[in-house]
């Protein structure tokens, strides 16, 4: 056709996790439940991270997994509705990456590594909006020592599990 111009549309797979994500949200909304990550896996398999202030359940992951994948199925962000949607927590082998996700491990005992050479571990005892303090266990000469570190000093922060 003269004078038309088609413009093909391309959803890039950012594109489309961007809209999971928007359509996670007020999902939440009201709920102690918060987005930590989200990812994708080959074959539309859409992996979503989240956590919950007070713990999280199978039931609250159930609930949102059921109403998540209608929302998608109602946007037809996968024409085909070829898709896979996967709710859960990140695992306790996952790194901290939001202030909450910090405030919400008080009294836990969290691995910071701070560059290549310096780690501190100790037990989390206050978050603010720009740094956490951890108590770091002294030796049997040496009394515990209280250290407030900057996020932005923070490469990776692991909670470590006590057995």
């Amino acid at each position: 056709m003269k004078g038309d111009i088609i413009v093909p549309l391309f959803f890039t797979m950012t594109n489309v996790l961007e809209k999971i994500k928007l359509l996670a949200e007020p999902l939440l909304e009201g709920s102690d439940m918060f987005i930590v990550n989200i990812k994708d896996k080959p074959t539309n398999n859409i992996k979503l991270f989240i956590d919950a202030d007070l713990g999280l359940s199978i039931s609250k992951s159930a609930t949102l997994n059921k109403a998540l994948s209608k929302a998608i199925e109602e946007e037809q962000l996968f024409p085909e509705g070829d898709f896979s949607l996967e709710v859960s927590s990140p695992g306790v082998d996952e790194p901290l990456t939001s202030t909450r996700q910090y405030k919400k491990n008080i009294g836990r005992k969290l691995l910071l590594e701070l560059d290549e050479e310096v780690e501190k571990l100790g037990v989390l005892k206050e978050v603010s909006d720009t740094h956490v303090v951890l108590e770091i266990k002294g030796s049997k000469k040496k009394e515990a020592t209280i250290e407030e570190v900057a996020f932005d000093l923070i490469k990776k922060a692991t909670v470590q599990i006590s057995f």
